[in-house]
């Protein structure tokens, strides 16, 4: 599944043909500094800060599923919220618009490509 998701509000080099609404993708982590660790910004070790990381793809990887089951082909305007649900637990849930988009000439790849959650360039002509 290839799905293109951005934080702009719109997609330059694409037309927006239909807006789907919004899409929402959650997951839930423990609250366990010494498993996964949420440290203040002054101790943000590399370890703490990949598991930061895995759990915000893994909600936009939610998020870009639920896109792609409504049809959609693109999600624009992605935003990150975060949420305490209980002494051990954080959500982490990632938001944004599902749209239909197209691009605006045939033939004209589209500036990066999403592969599973993930954003990669891509060269012309691909």
């Amino acid at each position: 599944m290839a799905m293109l998701v951005v934080t702009m509000g719109d997609l330059p080099g694409y037309r927006i043909l239909a807006i789907i609404g919004e899409v929402v993708g959650v997951t839930a982590r423990g609250q366990n500094r010494f498993a996964e660790g949420v440290p203040t910004n002054d101790n943000l070790s590399a370890v703490d800060e990949r598991h930061l990381i895995a759990a915000r793809r893994e909600a936009v990887e939610r998020m870009a599923a639920h896109a792609h089951d409504a049809g959609a082909t693109a999600v624009v305007s992605m935003r990150f919220t975060e949420r305490t649900i209980s002494p051990d637990w954080v959500e982490i849930c990632a938001y944004g618009t599902a749209v239909v988009a197209a691009p605006q000439r045939a033939g004209i790849p589209g500036r990066f490509q999403a592969l599973q959650g993930r954003r990669t360039p891509t060269k012309a002509g691909q």
